[in-house]
């Protein structure tokens, strides 16, 4: 039975009393026990990463950026052995997983340029004498608690301009599926990372609490459900801390008269579909406008049928959902939905999956004729559950969109350029796809939603992820004519 232990100060430390199971979601068998961490556990890896601050903010950004390439050569080299740890503790297919560890690493390849973000600006002469100019510093120990969705993407949405600007980290993963972060500790130590810099706490409420009232942690990330991304934000910023908290979403998708069907329908079943559903960017609301809506049903229908579920070592579709409880309570908003008169049009309750063992499977789900009272188009359901509603309008659509209390991701299908403008400037949510079903931005723009999707000011990564992680100063000086330096013939170097 593998043991995950938490890794602070550069090395792993024994497990405590305190432990949790990790399970196959495939096969349903338990493959490890985490270590679930106390508040003592919780206070030392924090007491790690403040030790290790001062050396690391004062190391060269020449250096640091020295161990973000290594670091980055590492992970592109072995990122198939990452992806097998996301499968066989999450679930999803392995190239879903291996996409997933490609949009992380666009991060750090992003955090590689910390040299040219960090720069600030200069002023010759402001007053007779006088120069002035603006610097960004890093913060200190930063915590990031991230979800079991995206055990590696949405850690690297965070830690890469972390550690690049100077910071040090505390990261409490899933205790679902732990083992990623780990994995990617030990690389941070092949590359060359200092002791401290990357630290991982593994547990529950107990950690999360411990790194939200510790006084040395100045910064909170946290990606997950919006109840708890507000009770982190809440908490957090009453303790005087920097708080990005990015919380759940009701995604919707609208497709036009105009659109092509057939584009439409295949980007349903990947929106809505990829990852078993649990994604906080999956499509759930699909939102058929006039007279369409019979054939785009038809088409995803017979597409979503014709996907495969089981074992996401075998090559299939979808994989499981990631526990027992959370199939169950899938399965009981599909019972919900076709209790409430929506049409199941595939069912994905008691599927046949390609796995061995009692694995968490729920199949693709197309409800049709759904209304914006049922629980099904209510409820983030974080399943592969996609709900048709029938709309006369766009502008019927555009307000149910507007009207719903999150905001995190959307998208539009139509070969009308002036639809899709319009759409882009009307609807109230954070990131908008054009004939493009996820759209989730590239690592130099940032990643975030409005209303309900987000609590703090802060997207993640992008510019707006480097201003998260640095604070900035004004300095205005005046010096008197500089002394004679010596000679030195020497190309200059950078170290």
């Amino acid at each position: 039975m593998n043991t995950i232990e938490h890794w602070i100060n550069g090395s792993y430390v024994p497990v405590g009393d305190r432990t949790a199971p990790v399970t196959n979601p495939a096969t349903g068998k338990v493959t490890g026990q985490v270590a679930l961490a106390s508040s003592q556990e919780c206070d030392a890896a924090v007491a790690a990463a403040k030790a290790a601050f001062p050396a690391w903010r004062d190391t060269s950004l020449a250096r640091r950026t020295q161990i973000l390439f290594a670091f980055r050569e590492l992970l592109n080299s072995r990122k198939g052995e990452l992806a097998a740890i996301i499968t066989s503790e999450h679930g999803k297919v392995l190239d879903d997983a291996l996409g997933e560890v490609t949009r992380g690493q666009e991060v750090v390849e992003f955090a590689c340029g910390i040299p040219h973000l960090l720069k600030g600006s200069y002023t010759e002469n402001a007053s007779t004498s006088v120069d002035v100019h603006s610097i960004r510093q890093a913060l200190g120990p930063v915590a990031v608690i991230s979800p079991f969705n995206f055990p590696a993407m949405v850690p690297m949405w965070f830690f890469p301009l972390a550690i690049a600007a100077g910071n040090t980290v505390i990261i409490k993963p899933s205790e679902k599926d732990p083992t990623a972060v780990n994995w990617m500790a030990e690389l941070w130590k092949e590359a060359g990372l200092p002791a401290g810099v990357f630290n991982v706490l593994h547990g529950d409420k107990v950690a999360v609490d411990g790194l939200l009232n510790n006084p040395d942690v100045k910064a909170v990330s946290f990606v997950g459900s919006t109840p708890i991304a507000k009770y982190v934000y809440q908490t957090a910023t009453a303790n005087g801390k920097r708080v990005q908290a990015l919380g759940g979403a009701k995604n919707h998708m609208i497709v036009l008269p105009d659109a092509d069907l057939d584009l439409a329908a295949d980007a349903a079943i990947n929106a809505g579909f990829g990852s078993a559903g649990e994604r906080c960017m999956a499509i759930s609301a699909l939102l058929a406008v006039g007279d369409i809506a019979d054939d785009l049903v038809a088409k995803i229908a017979q597409r979503a049928a014709a996907l495969r579920t089981g074992d996401g070592l075998r090559g299939c579709d979808m994989g499981p959902l990631v526990t027992a409880q959370h199939r169950d309570k899938v399965a009981g908003y599909i019972d919900a939905g076709e209790a409430s008169g929506a049409t199941v049009v595939v069912d994905g309750r008691n599927i046949a999956a390609d796995a061995e063992g009692d694995g968490f499977f729920v199949g693709p789900t197309l409800f049709d004729n759904v209304t914006p009272d049922m629980s099904i188009y209510q409820d983030e359901i974080f399943g592969p559950v996609l709900s048709v509603v029938r709309m006369d309008t766009y502008e019927q659509a555009l307000n149910l969109i507007n009207s719903n209390p999150y905001g995190n991701g959307t998208a539009i299908f139509t070969n009308d350029g002036g639809a899709a403008r319009r759409f882009e400037n009307e609807v109230e949510v954070g990131m908008v796809g054009i004939n493009v079903p996820v759209p989730v931005p590239m690592a130099y723009y940032s990643f975030g939603g409005w209303k309900n999707s987000l609590f703090g000011d802060t997207h993640a990564h992008g510019t707006e992820g480097v201003g998260f992680f640095t604070r900035g100063k004004a300095v205005t000086s005046r010096w008197l004519d500089p002394s004679h330096g010596g000679i030195n013939l020497g190309f200059p170097q950078n170290a």
